[in-house]
């Protein structure tokens, strides 16, 4: 394979930066702990976490057609300027009522993000002839959202020493400032939109999603699979279950973190597999986490961290197969459904293992694992 010009090369550089930039938010690992500490109770952080996740779910679709429809470099930037805003709200009225507005203010922030820098970065390749390189690119981008958590937890923790919550709440506001400035760089090559308003691009970008068959399948395909993710969730419960102590579980827990990174980096060269070793991963990946359920020990987060590993690269490759099969007039659009997609998805992992613990996830998984066969197979030529 000939190398990737110039251009692609800086493009890459850029996306993976912006990535990293986008997740350096102290305010990550410690919003939880501000809640609280403010005097809210579970209840209440719970209607919190509820109304940001029915902001997103109510905007991501059409946030994507609006950035189809616009601009999608300025969706990245209004997506970055909300963001900042909502931290401005939560650290000047730290309340229930600020906390709530910040919620749903960043809920819209995340829907203009999701599915659009995806959109871009691909279509920038494709101006310079290497929309071959996106599931390497996307493959850095991942690793690179994975790997930012160390740096952002120790700065969190020393502007928290430093300054407290209002310390971390203006630097987190700066810092997304910051990435919707670095956004302005990405390069947006021109496009023949869709004829019509803004509910017309919406309507054909869902159309697209729904009615063209191989769109359709790739969709669900990249919506189960990426809902899968949210077993992450669980990954300090695994390891307090197989008796790592509880000072000890965030190196535990990061650990696994790295190995997704390293497999999520490896997204370009799974890419260039046979079809049939995408199922085979995912599979593999399936059958390690039922292994999981039966193993003692703490061990058995090593077979967490490889089963991580091998999911995040099938999910890397899925995510450049949906890129090569979207019109890109609607490629924000559709982009964002699979997004909806996913969300539907993490339900699925939440009830599975509320369920049946790791062993249901393990199933969630392996039930996938034919709609990924069928959804990710390359075309016939």
């Amino acid at each position: 394979m000939a190398p990737p010009p110039p251009a692609a090369r800086s493009l890459a550089r850029l996306a993976v930066g912006w990535t990293a930039l986008s997740e350096l938010v102290p305010l990550y690992p410690l919003y939880a702990l501000l809640f609280l500490d403010t005097g809210l109770s579970a209840a209440d952080v719970s209607l919190l976490f509820a109304s940001w996740s029915v902001a997103a779910l109510l905007t991501e679709v059409p946030a994507g057609a609006l950035a189809d429809r616009w601009s999608r470099r300025g969706a990245l930037v209004l997506g970055g300027v909300l963001q900042a805003a909502a931290f401005v709200v939560w650290t000047v009225a730290p309340q229930f009522w600020g906390f709530l507005a910040g919620f749903v203010v960043w809920g819209v922030a995340g829907a203009l993000v999701s599915g659009t820098v995806e959109a871009l970065v691909y279509d920038g390749l494709a101006d310079v002839g290497a929309e071959d390189s996106f599931a390497r690119v996307n493959g850095a981008m991942t690793s690179a959202e994975l790997l930012v958590q160390v740096p952002t937890a120790a700065a969190a923790s020393a502007l928290y020493a430093l300054g407290g919550y209002p310390l971390v709440g203006w630097a987190s506001a700066a810092v997304c400032l910051a990435w919707a400035a670095l956004a302005l760089r990405f390069p947006e090559p021109a496009r023949e939109p869709d004829g019509g308003s803004l509910l017309a691009t919406l309507r054909a970008g869902v159309g697209e999603a729904v009615r063209v068959p191989v769109v359709r399948l790739t969709v669900l395909a990249v919506a189960l699979v990426g809902g899968l993710d949210a077993v992450e969730e669980y990954f300090p419960v695994l390891a307090g279950d197989r008796g790592v102590p509880t000072v000890a579980v965030p190196a535990a827990v990061l650990g696994i973190v790295l190995a997704g990174a390293l497999g999520a980096a490896l997204g370009g060269r799974v890419e260039r597999l046979p079809d049939r070793a995408l199922p085979a991963l995912l599979l593999l990946a399936g059958v390690l986490l039922a292994v999981v359920a039966v193993l003692p020990g703490p061990a058995a987060l090593a077979v967490v961290a490889v089963s991580y590993g091998l999911y995040l690269a099938v999910l890397v490759v899925a995510e450049a197969r949906l890129q090569e099969r979207i019109d890109s007039t609607r490629r924000a659009t559709v982009t964002s459904v699979a997004g909806l997609g996913i969300e539907v998805g993490g339900l699925l992992v939440f009830a599975a293992w509320a369920v049946g613990g790791v062993l249901a996830v393990a199933v969630l998984v392996l039930a996938v694992v034919p709609v990924v066969a069928a959804g990710l197979r390359r075309p016939v030529s």
